[in-house]
């Protein structure tokens, strides 16, 4: 382990979860990536093994099962599954995000019934916004859920898309607009919390998995449609059991959901980093290593920086976060950069490898096809500015 992505602070729990993590992902993660991602094959054996280290329950308070760990220890947790394989790190993300909802914004009853369960992985967690015609416009959204006359439950009708474990999950937060009569579009939003089997086809009357999105990365996770057809499902479904509340649920969560990007876009890189210095340092050519000409060694030193960058400003986010601050402006940040800068260390690690970057047989392959999925997960680049924008517009407004 080099000297880059170092975090200070950290308590001796905190080191301990990451070094197992780390060892975890050495051990059991990186030999069998390659094969699992070109098969598309979901990593059944590696989700079985996270679960039984609890990290399924990462965050989740000790009175429901969890570590009661924080948004920092889980971001690095993910960083380090992310240099493993990025679809692993998926795979608790949306997880993560619908237990921090229900933590946040859930009824006592809502947090009873489903943490005990997601902190052991037996309830699989996703959640649902963008659909086939929006995607960071959410104020466009069709999908709706209709009041039943006798006010007892809802009847939920559309199509959403993209759905990260939308296979595997037996747990979906789903955000629909609703007939509540407020002026502004966002308050006349709700998310229910859907149960499901997991699998594909119906299930659960009135809700169809049609199948697998195909990818040109991020495989092995299964990314689905979620369509509904007079779907009825219970008001107690209805996250904190009051509607009119579930976009600002909702950006909540995508906010940790930022950080957790960032932290994947930190993970990635890393690892291109690490195997562009260690083939540098074998490859020869002109009768020495590549790592001696200067050309490799200024991109080397590119490649360091950003790592470096990148993770000092995701665990800023995370820290803020976990201060019970308003960190929107830092999580932005942090999944803005950490995204572009995870592309550009990609790049400078496949030109580093030079024609063998372009087998199939080598690892930066398929972080190369990985990469860019980081600029458009949890809102695209160009979204994150606008935040950025707005939020430095507010701080710096003329007096």
């Amino acid at each position: 382990m080099g000297r880059l992505a170092q975090t200070s602070g950290l308590t001796d729990v905190q080191r301990e979860i990451i070094d197992a993590v780390r060892a975890f992902t050495d051990r059991e993660i990186i030999p069998h990536a390659q094969r699992l991602e070109h098969d598309d094959e979901y990593p059944a054996t590696i989700v079985a093994a996270m679960s039984e280290m609890g990290l399924f329950g990462l965050t989740i308070p000790e009175q429901y099962g969890g570590l009661v760990e924080s948004l920092l220890t889980y971001a690095l947790a993910v960083e380090e599954i992310a240099r493993g394989w990025m679809s692993v790190s998926g795979i608790i993300n949306t997880h993560f995000i619908v237990a921090w909802m229900l933590l946040q914004h859930g009824t006592e009853e809502q947090k009873q019934r489903y943490l005990p369960r997601m902190a052991t992985g037996e309830v699989r967690g996703a959640f649902s916004m963008s659909e086939p015609d929006c995607g960071s416009d959410v104020a466009a959204i069709k999908t709706r859920a209709t009041r039943e006359p006798d006010g007892d439950g809802y009847v939920i009708d559309g199509q959403k898309m993209w759905l990260t474990n939308g296979a595997t999950s037996s747990l979906v937060a789903v955000l629909v607009k609703t007939d509540e009569g407020a002026e502004s579009v966002y308050r006349n939003m709700a998310t229910f919390l859907v149960e499901k089997q997991p699998g594909f086809g119906e299930v659960a009357p009135g809700l169809t998995i049609p199948g697998k999105i195909g990818k040109m990365g991020y495989k092995g996770v299964d990314t689905t449609e979620l369509v509904f057809s007079g779907y009825r499902i219970p008001a107690g479904q209805l996250l904190g059991g009051v509607p009119g509340r579930g976009f600002y649920q909702m950006m909540d969560g995508v906010e940790v959901g930022r950080v957790n990007v960032a932290a994947r876009g930190c993970g990635v890189a890393l690892r291109a980093f690490e195997l562009a210095v260690s083939y540098a340092q074998q490859r020869q050519s002109f009768g020495q290593p590549i790592a001696q000409h200067q050309a490799v060694q200024f991109r080397l030193a590119d490649m360091a920086t950003k790592v470096e960058a990148a993770h000092q400003m995701m665990i800023m986010a995370a820290r803020k976060k976990d201060s019970g601050q308003r960190n929107d402006l830092e999580a932005g940040m942090a999944k803005y950069l950490a995204s572009e800068y995870c592309r550009d260390v990609v790049e400078d690690s496949f030109r580093i490898h030079g024609g063998y970057g372009f087998s199939t047989e080598y690892e930066i392959e398929r972080l190369y096809r990985e990469a860019p999925m980081l600029l458009i997960g949890e809102g695209t680049a160009d979204i994150q500015r606008m935040i950025i924008g707005r939020r430095i517009l507010e701080d710096y407004r003329l007096r």
